[in-house]
């Protein structure tokens, strides 16, 4: 289903809201495709990164904003993308979501008949876990687009939605309502959706992820992204290699990543030492060699489990990144282990910049949340036309925001120059006015 994206851009101006937008995964995806964004995120940690990051934020709650203040964006927006949490829908959660999909679909056709906000809000609210209605909410913002006197009633060019497998039964259904159905004005998009897997695309890691790519109808015939990269087949690693443990160390050879069938001109899936190994920046590099262990599968995935070596992707980087044990070799003989993964170690293997400026509390969980950014670009540039990013786009170190940068960023994202709390007054109903958040590429404070 995956095809190659034209490249004629079909917009000449995209301005993307960043929905549930974390770290900044998708807003430094954009920038290095040089689109500049405005991500919604409620986590003060999040918040605290994206500022050190120079990325323009509201710290607020995606709900309240498209419920108070969803007048006050800037009306330029034209792309709608985000990734609504998933803890409900994930193969680690307690599964809400999943038993719920068959109600939440039901929603989605309320909403697209103009049921009563306030009566849907309830009912969500009244759920064991309330934090399975946030999937509706890029619908929702849609919807609220062509409601929009500021926006001259101006419904969303594009939207781009990701999230765990488990929630691509709702994609396909946003995909059916967006393209028959079409929102409450008549506006209807062509849609395309699967399910991904980011190795493919140049990110040093196995993980699957639910996309949805959508285009207004006159924009011409949406696609994915076409893969740039190998899969990872971990039956034949294995088949080639046998099992590794800590002291069982065998390091592969060189050709023993490739792979056979249909994707054998595509370049090799990269590897934790490809990602870790060169120093980039004041990253050191790892130079020897190595091999990780965690407790856990991939996308519900039991082979892509265990053990490691650094000549493999990496597993799913989750929140419990900083627990992944790293064991060093300096010959087949004498293993012991050696120190975990930094902050940005874990965000390189999320394919973030090195030397991202990570921020706050809880930082494993903020890497382990974000959107892989080579993978944003992916999607982002298929949505909107434009050539396949590099991952050496990404690869070059970050330059933070100075302190009076990030101060006027905490103003406008949090009303405070000098503060952001953890019940930030923009939550509620202090979103600074539109053209305080009108960017320009001249005007990005993150670094190229």
């Amino acid at each position: 289903m995956t095809s190659t994206a034209s490249h004629k851009a079909i917009l000449d101006q995209p301005f993307v809201l960043d929905l549930f937008a974390g770290p900044g995964g998708l807003d430094v995806a954009g920038h290095s495709l040089d689109i500049p964004s405005l991500g919604i995120e409620w986590d003060r940690s999040a918040c605290l990164t994206r500022y050190a990051a120079g990325l323009d934020t509201l710290h607020a709650d995606v709900s309240a904003v498209r419920r108070d203040t969803f007048e006050s964006l800037p009306p330029e927006i034209n792309v709608l993308a985000g990734g609504p949490p998933c803890q409900t829908y994930s193969v680690a959660g307690h599964g809400a979501g999943r038993q719920a999909l068959d109600r939440v679909k039901e929603y989605i056709e309320r909403l697209m008949t103009g049921d009563s906000d306030k009566e849907i809000d309830e009912e969500l609210g009244a759920r064991p876990d309330p934090r399975t209605g946030l999937v509706l909410e890029p619908l929702r913002y849609a919807i609220q687009a062509t409601r929009s006197p500021n926006r001259e009633n101006r419904p969303y060019d594009v939207i781009v939605l990701e999230q765990v497998p488990a929630v691509a039964p709702l994609w396909e259904h946003y995909a059916k309502v967006l393209s028959e159905t079409g929102l409450p004005d008549g506006t209807r998009y062509k849609v395309v959706v699967d399910v991904l897997d980011t190795e493919t695309y140049g990110v040093p890691q196995t993980r699957s992820r639910a996309v949805l790519i959508a285009r207004r109808e006159g924009l011409g015939e949406p696609s994915l992204p076409s893969p740039t990269h190998r899969s990872y087949d971990a039956k034949e690693w294995n088949r080639k290699n046998g099992t590794s443990a800590p002291d069982q160390v065998r390091q592969p050879t060189l050709d023993e990543g490739s792979t056979s069938g249909d994707d054998e001109d595509r370049l090799p899936w990269r590897s934790m030492h490809d990602a870790l190994s060169d120093p980039v920046g004041s990253h050191p590099g790892r130079v020897a060699p190595f091999l990780v262990r965690s407790n856990y599968g991939s996308s519900g995935n039991p082979g892509r489990r265990g053990v490691r070596t650094d000549k493999q992707p990496a597993t799913t980087v989750t929140g419990r990144i900083s627990r992944f044990v790293v064991f060093e070799h300096l010959d087949e003989n004498i293993v012991y282990e050696g120190p975990r993964f930094s902050m940005n170690e874990a965000g390189m293997l999320q394919s973030f910049p090195p030397d991202y400026p990570w921020s706050g509390t809880a930082q494993a969980q903020q890497v382990g949340n974000a959107v892989p950014p080579l993978f944003g670009a992916h999607l982002l540039s298929a949505a909107l036309g434009f050539p396949k990013p590099t991952p050496e786009a990404l690869r070059k170190p970050w330059q933070p925001a100075t302190e009076e940068q990030r101060a006027k960023l905490r103003n406008n994202g949090c009303g405070a120059a000098d503060n952001c709390t953890d019940k930030c007054p923009q939550a509620k109903d202090q979103v600074p006015p539109p053209s305080s958040m009108r960017l320009s590429k001249s005007k990005k404070t993150s670094a190229k």
